[in-house]
């Protein structure tokens, strides 16, 4: 049980007007615990209810009791109508917590990145051409070596393989080298975005100094002109 209870997502469901005009109808037929704390949350200001609040309605509604519980209402109501998908329908999840503003990448970015990926294509794509060129050459090579069939076929397979180990290595190196360079650029970028903030905030500190100074020079020559 605190196995499938540890399952269960520890989220929050807006409560919609369609969704509370579902669960009031259910106060008075559930057990007391459910019935409490739909209760606790149809009253409450934060218009949100726990998933797993749902669930425990869902199943209850599919239990025998459940079944004949909603049955016997003055009004029927449905049991399918407190399926999962029938509770979710309409809500949103997780209406009371605050996620990240997504930012787009540039569109410098986005072109070097499919310069990149194109780039990686094409070098795969020519490694697979140099594995297989290396192999048709060892097998037309070794025709006049009076090999037999199974050595041919051996040894343009062995040639294949060096070849194919190879590209793979130089591949490895050069993503490797592609991954770093792209690492120590985002770096100066953010260091850039950095060093940019912080002169504009020593500049608009200034700006304010200068005017607070312009302002108690005109205090004094206001008060002087007074006297």
């Amino acid at each position: 049980m605190s196995s499938e209870q540890s399952a269960i997502p520890n989220v929050n469901v807006s409560l919609e007007t369609h969704l509370i005009l579902a669960l009031e109808p259910l106060l008075p037929i559930t057990d007391t615990a459910l019935s409490t704390q739909l209760a606790q949350y149809l009253s409450g200001p934060e218009g949100i209810i726990p998933y797993n609040i749902l669930l425990s309605v869902s199943r209850w509604s599919r239990s025998p009791a459940g079944s004949s519980a909603l049955r016997a209402c003055s009004l029927p109501l449905d049991p399918n109508s407190y399926l999962m998908i029938s509770l979710l329908a309409g809500t949103t999840t997780s209406p009371d917590r605050k996620f990240g503003l997504y930012e787009p990448q540039e569109p410098e970015q986005l072109a070097a990145q499919t310069k990149r990926e194109r780039k990686a294509i094409t070098t795969i794509i020519n490694g697979v051409f140099s594995v297989i060129g290396s192999g048709a050459a060892a097998w037309i090579g070794s025709e006049r070596t009076n090999w037999r069939q199974e050595w041919r076929i051996l040894f343009a397979l062995f040639v294949a393989v060096v070849v194919a180990i190879s590209e793979t290595v130089l591949y490895i190196i050069w993503q490797s080298r592609s991954s770093s360079a792209k690492t120590t650029k985002m770096r100066r970028l953010i260091r850039a975005k950095k060093e940019d903030k912080e002169n504009s905030d020593h500049l608009n500190t200034n700006t304010t100094n200068e005017e607070a100074h312009h302002n108690g020079l005109r205090l004094r020559v206001q008060t002087k002109s007074t006297t």
